[in-house]
């Protein structure tokens, strides 16, 4: 595959992947406008949703990677893999639901959801088959048929997205069906049911693909894929326990309503800091394919130094953004949720620092150390979870926000110093830090004026005096820099 068709698949892969992400957050506003904050019932939805990252994590045990790196082999048989790679998480999947069904009231009494046992179980569905469609949705990359994953992918957004409007703006005006969704958690319920509705609808939608599942089983190739897949399981678990620990330990920590009602104050105020998420996302799928592509140039290193640089400076640039404009921003959320924006500043830059070490970690992947990974991961979950098992008794989902601040900066602080033995990349510590500062010195501007009292019209426009002043002062040191690339050759 060349260059620019590598390209131009990952562009329409990281749209789809980036559009549905966006799409999901924008019926957040829904969610937090017609489900009370008091009721917690969005705590559930965000409690149930992080318990299900963690189980895909288990289900597909890293064979949607596998499946990638033996079907690309020189003498593979591509419908053996894939026939292989289907039926282990077939099995996994249905080995999962029987033991969850058969142990339903006991399971759901453990996880806090003894009065709704049905949602268990509707989630145990949908990550079953999220699991087996993962594998699926490689096969069809591996094909390069990305239209085709495209369609499917939307096949599950579009009617998501109606039959959630549908349920929050007019069933709950209709007087035959408001007992329903009241009875389910002021509608949380039924967002669990039109989940289940459409991943079911993809699943059905996938049979001509399904199909390759009855081409064989190969068991010599089968262990060999799951020799590579232990370690992918590894580094996919701990780097999902890094995303939703937090969301799984809070009830558990503070047990009762009030748990879930901080749940759902945090889990929506850190939606409005998902735009770090969304770009540190596009990042990856647009410069990953480059630095590969390029990993066996002299110039690697520096094009993830570039990298690196450009990453810090833009997304302080939308940090400093979304502060500026929170007064508009905030309004994305219902007011009962409002009171938790102040973790927002927080936990975006934890998605900073989970950005750059994204960028700083290719140093590992290159040089086939990915072992690395797995324990750097692992000693930002400890951090994670020590902090918030001793602090969220105390102060609740401030806890959640700083664990994840100090867990991604010790893994970016980690990587940085042993990817400098390991694979010495120069860094332009001198931009980033000039960067980190100004941004820093805007901010802090930026909150002494909303301190003083500056009004919502006032505290924006004066921001974006900050935001611009900041943007010229990394706009110069830039082209200043590129200027001097020019000039002389990279040295390493």
């Amino acid at each position: 595959m060349n260059l620019k068709s590598l390209a131009r698949d990952t562009a329409i892969y990281g749209l789809v992947s980036i559009v549905g992400r966006f799409l999901n957050y924008l019926l957040v506003i829904l969610y937090t406008y017609k489900i009370p904050a008091e009721s917690g019932g969005y705590g559930i939805v965000t409690n149930l949703y992080a318990y299900t990252a963690l189980f895909f994590a288990l289900l597909t045990f890293g064979m949607e990677t596998t499946l990638f790196r033996f079907a690309n082999k020189a003498d593979a048989d591509e419908k053996m893999v894939c026939s292989n790679a289907l039926r282990m998480v077939g099995l996994v999947g249905v080995v999962f639901l029987a033991a969850v069904f058969l142990f339903l009231r006991p399971i759901s009494g453990a996880l806090g959801y003894e009065t709704h046992p049905e949602y268990v179980g509707i989630f145990a569905l949908i990550t079953a088959q999220d699991a087996f469609q993962a594998v699926m949705f490689s096969r069809l990359r591996q094909q390069r048929r990305a239209m085709r994953f495209v369609a499917l992918k939307f096949a599950f957004i579009i009617p998501s997205i109606l039959l959630n409007l549908f349920v929050f703006l007019v069933m709950i005006r209709m007087p035959s069906l408001h007992d329903i969704f009241v009875r389910f958690d002021y509608g949380v319920g039924l967002i669990f049911f039109i989940n289940i509705f459409c991943t079911t609808l993809v699943s059905f939608l996938f049979i001509p693909e399904i199909k390759e599942i009855t081409y064989g089983f190969d068991k010599q190739l089968a262990k060999q894929m799951l020799i590579y897949s232990w370690p992918l399981l590894l580094l996919s678990l701990v780097g999902v326990l890094n995303q939703v620990a937090d969301k799984i330990l809070l009830p558990r920590l503070m047990p009762g309503e009030e748990g879930m009602v901080q749940l759902g104050i945090y889990g929506a105020c850190v939606k409005i800091a998902m735009i770090m998420a969304l770009l540190t996302q596009a990042f990856r799928y647009a410069y990953e394919p480059i630095v590969f592509a390029d990993s066996k140039d002299r110039n690697s290193p520096a094009t993830l130094a570039d990298g690196t640089l450009y990453f810090i400076v833009f997304t302080l640039l939308a940090f400093l953004g979304v502060m500026v404009f929170m007064p508009i921003l905030q309004h994305f959320v219902g007011a009962g949720y409002r009171v938790g924006l102040g973790v927002i500043p927080v936990v975006m830059m934890a998605e900073i620092f989970m950005g750059v070490y994204f960028n700083l970690s290719f140093w590992y992947k290159l040089t086939d150390q990915n072992w690395w990974g797995a324990i750097i991961s692992a000693i930002a979950v400890a951090v994670m979870v020590a902090i918030n098992i001793i602090f969220v008794p105390k102060i609740g989902y401030w806890a959640c926000a700083w664990g994840g601040f100090a867990g991604y900066g010790i893994a970016m602080l980690l990587s940085y110093f042993i990817g400098q033995k390991k694979y010495p990349i120069h860094y332009d510590l001198r931009g980033i830090g000039l960067a980190v500062l100004v941004a820093a010195g805007a901010y802090a501007a930026h909150a002494a004026i909303v301190r003083a009292g500056a009004g919502p019209v006032l505290s924006i426009i004066l921001g974006c005096l900050f935001i611009l002043c900041y943007s010229a002062v990394m706009f110069l040191y830039l082209r200043r820099a590129w200027q001097q690339t020019k000039k002389a050759p990279t040295s390493l």
